[in-house]
Formats: structure tokens, C-alpha cells, sequence
């Protein structure tokens, strides 16, 4: 008796990832949150339950859906102690699990339907806006979660909101996914046409094994991935110019020659001052040598590299859905 009174005593929660069709993730607005924080959809589990059962009946009540959990993304470990916890809370500590909950179909979230006592909102929210809503911690762990998620690594186990074990590509530069729910200009597989200047080449540049090479910029609200290229210059002879002297200063890629997939109509040119109908190409290539990182002579820090399958990357993109495979 005496051992068992003196054995740790903590809360468990439970929560989901859940994201909509471009990978946004949904968090709901608390109605008792008197520092009007949002959530995760999730809750405390109850004496005798399992969290992922937790999970389940959490997610039905507060948006009336019965969603399966695919995996378990994120353990964490919350301190007594912990400044993000409101004054005067009387809080042992807490274990959180967190789930994925999956991707919502369009209908799926017509179906939505909160009790209004409990909570007042939802949003599907990029994960630069999400951790503006999320207390600090909150925000670390829904980051690590859904990046183990996108990833397709392992468990991530946190402390207080860090990692205790090896940090992941992801979370180590700070990625968060490049959202495009706007746009929608087809491919096109044919030539670009005589009059049409091109003002951008992007590649997907394969390595051996299948994978691709994303490059990341730092800033100040987190690192957006994107394909190696970038504008067609004045002294650039060609595109495939273009996109060799940008994969080599970018993420320091030696490419073999380049093979054109298709065109991508950008009406207004805005981004180049608004020049009109323009050609973004689309190519790919063969990664014949990668150097050492070093910082890119245009915006100088070094940019991150990551390893990603077609799949991973057109998530981290903005234009699909990740498959199984860890990014390095």
C-alpha cells in the first residue's frame, strides 16, 4: 500500500491530427479558455480508459464524427512545473498521446457539428497560423506530431515540448508544409508556346534510390520547402541553364541534363511585377553529385536539404498527400 502511494501520479490526455484535403490542421476554440487558446481536438481520458479510446469518443463529441486512428504520432511529458500551465493550476503533470486522425474529405467536414457549450469554432489552419493559436507547448507538440505524420518517422517522444531523442529533418530546419489551396493551373505536357516567355524552372531531381532533393530557406516564421530552380535570368542561356546554376547554389547539386515534363500558366506575373502570361516550367533530372551545404550567394544562410519520396514532397508542397517513408 505504502509502495503504491508513493508511485507518480500524472494526467492523461488524449488529442488528433486531423487536416483537411491541402493538409491544413484543424484545431477547435475552447469556450473555457480564459486566455482564448485553441486546441487540438482531443481530451482527458477517463478513469479506466485507454487514451486511444479517449481519442475516439473525444473527436465524436466535439465534432460529431467516428474517425479511425491510424497511428500514434507524439508521446509527451508535461511538468508540474511548466509556465504555460494557468496560475493556480493544480496540475501533477500530464502524458499526452497523440494520434493521427487522418484527412477529412470535403463532406467529412460539411458533417462537422460542435457543442456550442464547450466549444465556439473550428479551423483548418496552416501550421504557421495553428501555433498562434496553440499555447507555446501546445503548438511544439501539434508541430512535432504532425511533421512525425508527414515524415512518416517514428513516435516522437517530448518533454515539455522537446524532443528527448533525435530531433527530425522536419522539426531540426523548422519546415512547415508550402499550402497552395488556390492553386489549381494545370500541367501542361505539350511545348510552351513561341510568344510565351518562361520566367521560372523548377526540377525534380532524383537520387539513386528514388527519392527526391527538396531545399528549404530559413525565415522568420519557419522554413518553406520547394523543387531546386528558381528564375530564368537575363544571362542564362536556357531554362536547363537556369535550373543547373540554381540546384549548384541552392543545395550545391551537380545535375545530368534535364528532361522537360510540362508547363505551368502563371496569368498575371505578378510575382515578377506583373510582366503577364508567363511559362513556370516543370522538369526533371538526374543527381549525379551532391557537395557540401553552403550558403546560397543570393540569400545567404545555407539552405536545408531534405530527402523525400514523390509522394512526401508533393505533401510538403502543397499538392497531395504523404506515403510511408522516413525523411532524412
Amino acid at each position: 500500500m505504502q509502495y503504491a502511494a508513493s508511485r507518480h501520479a500524472a494526467w492523461l490526455g488524449a488529442a488528433a491530427i486531423i487536416t483537411d484535403e491541402v493538409g491544413r490542421v484543424l484545431l477547435v476554440h475552447p469556450t473555457y479558455r480564459e486566455d482564448d487558446s485553441w486546441l487540438l481536438p482531443g481530451g482527458v481520458v477517463e478513469v479506466g480508459e485507454h487514451p486511444h479510446v479517449t481519442c475516439r469518443r473525444e473527436i465524436t463529441e466535439e465534432l460529431g464524427l467516428d474517425l479511425p486512428l491510424s497511428a500514434v504520432l507524439a508521446v509527451h511529458s508535461f511538468s508540474p512545473h511548466h509556465p504555460d500551465l494557468q496560475p493556480a493550476t493544480a496540475c501533477p503533470g500530464e502524458i499526452r498521446f497523440v494520434f493521427d486522425g487522418g484527412t477529412l474529405r470535403p463532406d467529412q467536414v460539411e458533417a462537422i457539428r460542435l457543442p456550442h457549450e464547450e466549444l465556439s469554432e473550428y479551423a483548418f489552419l496552416e501550421t504557421r497560423d495553428a501555433v498562434q493559436r496553440l499555447r507555446p507547448v501546445d503548438g511544439q507538440i501539434m508541430l512535432a506530431a504532425y511533421r512525425a505524420r508527414l515524415g512518416n518517422t517514428a513516435t516522437v517522444h517530448l518533454a515539455d515540448g522537446r524532443h528527448i531523442l533525435d530531433v527530425p529533418a522536419l522539426d531540426r530546419h523548422d519546415v512547415h508544409v508550402r499550402y497552395r489551396p488556390l492553386w489549381d493551373s494545370p500541367l501542361h505536357r505539350g511545348p510552351v508556346p513561341g510568344p510565351l516567355p518562361v520566367q521560372q524552372a523548377w526540377a525534380w531531381c532524383f537520387i539513386p534510390d528514388g527519392r527526391v532533393v527538396l531545399v528549404a530557406g530559413p525565415g522568420p516564421r519557419g522554413a518553406l520547402p520547394m523543387l531546386p530552380g528558381g528564375t530564368v535570368e537575363k544571362t542564362d542561356a536556357t531554362p536547363e541553364d537556369t535550373l543547373h546554376r540554381e540546384a549548384a547554389e541552392e543545395a550545391q547539386l551537380t545535375l545530368a541534363e534535364p528532361v522537360r515534363l510540362g508547363w505551368v500558366l502563371d496569368e498575371t506575373g505578378e510575382v515578377y511585377g506583373g510582366v503577364g502570361p508567363n511559362a513556370r516550367l516543370r522538369l526533371a533530372a538526374r543527381v549525379t553529385a551532391i557537395g557540401l551545404a553552403a550558403a546560397a550567394p543570393a540569400t545567404g544562410p545555407p539552405f536545408a536539404r531534405l530527402l523525400a519520396t514523390p509522394a512526401q514532397a508533393a505533401a510538403l508542397l502543397g499538392w497531395g498527400l504523404p506515403l510511408h517513408a522516413p525523411l532524412r
